[in-house]
């Protein structure tokens, strides 16, 4: 059994976290996400709240990158999985620094190119991911279907 941390940003990027759970059920998940009510809303537990940040706001990127250092210091999960956006990056970088396997799963609403977030993501992911054949033949990620 590995443990698993799962973390996405509020909105599509959850949702499509919440619909990979199956694969994850012989783990143990620890889930992360942006937004308080969700993770009640969807059953996820347990799981932390982080700050939301993107590239214009630096120092919610620093806020965010701590809070995501203090959860996988507490957590010291084996894998790091996200579908974005920038709080994934940031798990992904620093759970790859602290020794975790990272995956990421870049959001099916990308269908013409892999995502900013997505290619920031390639840096520091053992395994990346595109919902979409034709975004892993442009971009050298792999394919492996779509959540949707």
């Amino acid at each position: 059994m590995k443990k698993i941390l799962a973390l996405a940003s509020a909105g599509g990027h959850w949702q499509q976290l919440m619909l990979m759970r199956p694969a994850f059920s012989a783990h143990d998940v620890v889930f992360a996400t942006t937004l308080e009510t969700l993770p009640e809303q969807f059953g996820a537990a347990p799981a932390t709240i982080i700050s939301d940040c993107n590239r214009h706001e630096k120092r919610a990127v620093l806020v965010c990158a701590w809070q995501v250092l203090r959860l996988l210091r507490r957590e010291r999960p084996d894998v790091v999985i996200s579908t974005g956006a920038l709080p994934g990056v940031i798990a992904l970088a620093l759970g790859r620094v602290l020794g975790a396997r990272t995956i990421w799963v870049d959001s099916v609403a990308n269908a013409d190119e892999m995502s900013m977030s997505g290619r920031y993501a390639r840096r520091v992911a053992d395994l990346w991911l595109t919902q979409w054949d034709h975004i892993a033949r442009d971009s050298g990620a792999e394919f492996a279907g779509s959540v949707l």
